[in-house]
């Protein structure tokens, strides 16, 4: 069994920032990509930020140059810095990791979610 544990939502104002966490623990023969995708309620889930073990990123172009992710691969920790935040920021934040179960076999696990609201 394997969990993802997020942290770091809150409420906001416009041009804050947040520092979102997801750590793995459970029955984890490695972690390879480690991610945070966003859901408002309405639309569909898009991807935010990902990033490889060995440290490539992806973002959305609506959060590059305003978030930054980054990994703790010790602690099977992944983050995702939020500065600039703007309203459509607002969502639930979900923590996704592809994790290594065994030497030849791996799945998809998904946190909670944790909300973020950007609001005056």
């Amino acid at each position: 069994q394997v969990q993802l544990v997020e942290s770091g939502g809150g409420l906001v104002q416009p041009g804050g920032s947040l520092r979102l966490s997801c750590a793995a623990s459970g029955s984890i023969f490695r972690v390879n990509d480690m991610g945070w995708y966003r859901q408002a309620p309405g639309k569909q889930r898009e991807l935010v930020a990902r990033t490889t073990s060995g440290g490539s990123t992806t973002y959305a172009d609506s959060v590059k140059d305003r978030f930054t992710i980054s990994r703790d691969n010790a602690r099977n920790t992944v983050y995702l810095q939020m500065n600039s935040l703007k309203p459509d920021d607002s969502a639930v934040y979900h923590c996704n990791a592809q994790v290594g179960i065994g030497a030849k076999s791996h799945r998809d696990y998904w946190g909670q979610g944790t909300q973020v609201t950007v609001s005056s």
